[in-house]
């Protein structure tokens, strides 16, 4: 892998908790606009410059990329953003329930995702991707990073470690989630060096969250090669702003389903049309989690099931079929309930894993549902090997968490 230090552009230290956001993408204009309130530092001006226009303006409208780039030029003018003087590498940590994983931030090469050596597991859509290369193009910057995993290892991992045992440059918990953030600034030019070379041994890198950031960041990259009759490919605009992590650190929550109907059946009827495939067992009323790959919770009439896929329901030697999404999508959703198509459907939700078995089983009560379904996480692991086999994930298959907080560095691509 090809990779590279970069003069970041980040708030000063006392201004970071009034500049910080959620990402962009896991939060509508209405929210943004509450949360940014008058605060006129927060990255929801740059990220969400909606908020900036009447109620219902479109995110879309070209008016709003150009307040982008107006409010991200404004944010370094009265510094409220400030670029490093020199190239460096970055340590970004995030802490939950406990836990916490440590990303390194580099300058990610355009042409490793475009050979696909920096590997995808899901389909991007050309719509979302044009959206993100707009915005990319009008700031001539990555503003928000790229969440990648990288293979375990030692030596990366003792570097961070003597990092991590240091004051940070930021340490704030983050509004909201409640989770901690820390950041540190590399500034060994021997830690950048090592950093650099064990990154050129790794044969891939793997995008865990952010596939239209990517996608849109390495096209803007290719856009810009092309308009540069001199270009050596050393140019800034050829790498993109990537926060990687060690595989085993990274928590992937589970991503459940909600249905609107049983598709015409009697709860009955569901029950025993599940047990040509899955061994179906009552377990209460109490919460009900899957406890491993394979079996599926079952909310239904206010009880809780367990639902274990029977032997030859799938092939444990293609890495998509032994995937529960897979299993659960083509035994219950499809076969049973006549839900083909999960990016377009109607009658199906997906409700993220922090939100917990209660959030399904609230839901489902309040009637807005009839019926839910729990499933195991994915791991890493199986999110490797598909994307090493080059096939694409189900949609709506992981959710991980934290989520990257955004405006603590941006990447300009010149």
């Amino acid at each position: 892998m090809k990779i590279k230090p970069f003069k970041g552009i980040r708030p000063p230290k006392q201004l970071v908790e009034r500049v910080e956001s959620r990402p962009y993408d896991v939060l509508d204009s209405e929210e943004a606009r509450a949360e940014a309130g008058d605060n006129e530092m927060s990255l929801y001006h740059i990220i969400k410059p909606e908020i900036d226009f009447p109620v219902g303006t479109s995110e879309y409208d070209p008016r709003v990329y150009e307040k982008a780039a107006e409010n991200f030029q404004k944010f370094q003018d009265k510094g409220w953003l400030v670029q490093d003087s020199r190239e460096h590498y970055y340590i970004y940590a995030q802490t939950m329930n406990g836990k916490t994983q440590y990303g390194l931030v580099i300058g990610a090469h355009t042409d490793d995702y475009q050979t696909g050596r920096i590997k995808k597991h899901e389909l991007t859509r050309r719509d979302k991707e044009e959206d993100r290369m707009k915005h990319v193009r009008v700031n001539n910057a990555n503003i928000e990073p790229v969440f990648f995993a990288y293979p375990d290892n030692q030596v990366l991992n003792d570097l961070i470690m003597r990092y991590a045992a240091t004051e940070p440059e930021y340490d704030f918990i983050a509004p909201i989630d409640g989770f901690r953030h820390q950041f540190w600034v590399i500034d060994s030019d021997e830690d950048m060096q090592t950093i650099t070379a064990e990154f050129s041994k790794m044969p891939s890198l793997y995008i865990a969250d952010g596939h239209h950031r990517s996608a849109a960041a390495a096209l803007v990259g290719a856009e810009k090669q092309k308009q540069n009759p001199n270009h050596t490919g050393d140019e800034e605009y050829n790498y993109f702003m990537a926060v990687c992590f060690q595989a085993s650190q990274l928590t992937i929550l589970d991503y459940n389903r909600v249905v609107k109907d049983l598709n015409g059946l009697l709860s009955e009827e569901f029950l025993a049309a599940l047990q040509v495939n899955f061994i179906v067992e009552d377990k209460g009323t109490d919460i009900y989690k899957p406890q491993q790959l394979h079996e599926f919770s079952l909310y239904l009439d206010q009880h809780w099931y367990s639902l274990r896929a029977k032997e030859g329901t799938y092939d444990n030697t293609d890495p998509i079929g032994v995937l529960d999404v897979d299993i659960s999508s083509r035994l219950i959703l499809d076969e049973i309930l006549n839900i083909g198509d999960l990016r377009s459907s109607k009658r199906i939700d997906f409700v993220g894993g922090l939100r917990g078995l209660g959030e399904l089983k609230r839901r489902v009560d309040s009637g807005e549902m009839r019926a839910a379904l729990a499933l195991y996480p994915v791991t890493m692991q199986q999110i490797m090997d598909i994307a090493d086999s080059g096939k694409i994930m189900p949609p709506k298959a992981t959710w991980f968490e934290p989520k990257l907080r955004s405006g603590l560095v941006i990447h300009k691509l010149s």
